[in-house]
């Protein structure tokens, strides 16, 4: 399992589990997506990258796309544990300025409040 979604005051906090990358991101996406489906009352979520030590471009772009996803439902989406070989993918492409992005899972979601 690449995903392990959990219930937080109302949020969504996904664990992610592995690298994000064009071999994991169909597994990613699918999996969100029918715990979303399952849990149609959450709007806002926080996308756990703890445990992901790599990623690249197919693994971003997937994010941006959940994240509009949410956002057309009016919902937010925030990034917490962003680990130092993505952060760097985040920079290089600018990123950072897309996604609100916090240390902490704890942080993220009193960014909601």
């Amino acid at each position: 399992m690449l995903v392990n979604c959990s219930k937080v005051n109302g949020i969504g906090v996904v664990q992610v589990s592995k690298a994000l990358t064009a071999a994991t991101v169909d597994s990613f996406r699918d999996q969100l997506s029918s715990w979303q489906e399952a849990e149609k009352d959450i709007k806002y979520y926080v996308i756990d990258l703890e445990q992901v030590d790599f990623m690249d471009s197919a693994g971003l772009g997937t994010l941006i796309a959940v994240l509009k996803r949410v956002t057309e439902r009016g919902g937010d989406m925030k990034i917490a544990n962003l680990q130092k070989k993505p952060r760097m993918v985040f920079e290089i492409t600018r990123a950072y300025k897309v996604f609100e992005i916090y240390e902490t899972v704890d942080d993220a979601l009193k960014g909601f409040d």
